[in-house]
């Protein structure tokens, strides 16, 4: 007997644990054209084809837990389905397929196991410089992109010394031609040394700020500061929370002293 809906579903979950992002996203959009191709060898009606497509993209981006993952990834068939129904690509799926390339080059596959590229909205560090006091020096943007958030906090702070570190070489190029005044590096965020700033700017993923906290405490500075966009550190009560463009959060934590290894009170932060 055929499985249920439901169980075909429960079959597909357990693939979250052992398919890093965006690996879902390109097994249901391959998955989609290889049941296209298949339906095609069959003979059966027109239409028939991209519909059996579409179920199966769809099955296969269900159980992605974010709901902004499971949009991408069911709606990537749907979209070159669209594309490649142009009379001028002749309906060849290799053509969409070859369209990711530039896409691979710009954003690889590494970086989305942090973020997707989600720009800082333009207003959503407005009043940063009022909760954070004193005025920080040195500001890192960890995964800085095209540098949105870089601009963001140079309106924020246009005296203090700026730097952006990137995965994707072209996007940090781009950044850094957008941002002169930010010095933007090549680099992996969670390699980086955090602990000559007094403030860094994440907008990550739920599942990375746990790690961010990890990082930021174990390297940074008493009294310096960790701003995270939309996402909070799982556990631990933010400093203060902004709502600047009244859509997305910004979560303000404050590094705290380091335990005294006699078991003593915290030590005091030396000032700066």
């Amino acid at each position: 007997m055929p499985p249920t809906p439901t169980a075909a579903l429960a079959l597909l979950t357990p693939t979250r644990r052992w398919m890093p992002w965006p690996l879902p996203a390109l097994t249901a959009w391959a998955g989609g054209w290889a049941v296209v191709l298949a339906v095609r060898q069959l003979g059966v009606p027109a239409g028939w084809d991209l519909a059996s497509g579409l179920v199966l993209a769809t099955v296969v981006a269900w159980p992605n837990a974010r709901p902004w993952r499971r949009l991408i990834a069911a709606s990537g068939f749907p979209i070159s389905a669209a594309l490649t129904a142009s009379p001028s690509l002749h309906g060849e799926p290799a053509l969409w397929l070859a369209a990711l390339l530039p896409l691979v080059l710009l954003y690889p596959l590494r970086a989305w196991r942090d973020a997707p590229f989600f720009p800082t909205p333009a207003r959503a560090l407005h009043g940063l410089a009022t909760a954070v006091q004193p005025a920080p020096r040195r500001v890192l943007d960890a995964g800085c992109g095209l540098g949105h958030g870089l601009r963001a906090l140079q309106g924020e702070w246009p005296l203090a010394q700026l730097q952006g570190v990137e995965w994707s070489a072209p996007m940090a190029w781009l950044a850094a031609m957008r941002v002169p005044q930010a010095r933007v590096e090549r680099g992996d965020m969670w390699l980086a040394d955090w602990s000559s700033f007094d403030l860094v700017y994440v907008f990550q993923r739920p599942e990375s700020m746990a790690r961010a906290w990890q990082k930021a405490t174990t390297q940074m500075r008493a009294g310096s500061w960790l701003a995270s966009l939309e996402f909070p550190v799982p556990g631990v009560k933010a400093h203060a929370t902004l709502h600047a463009d009244g859509a997305r959060a910004l979560h303000l934590y404050r590094l705290p002293a380091p335990r005294r290894r006699d078991g003593g009170p915290p030590d005091c932060p030396t000032g700066r």
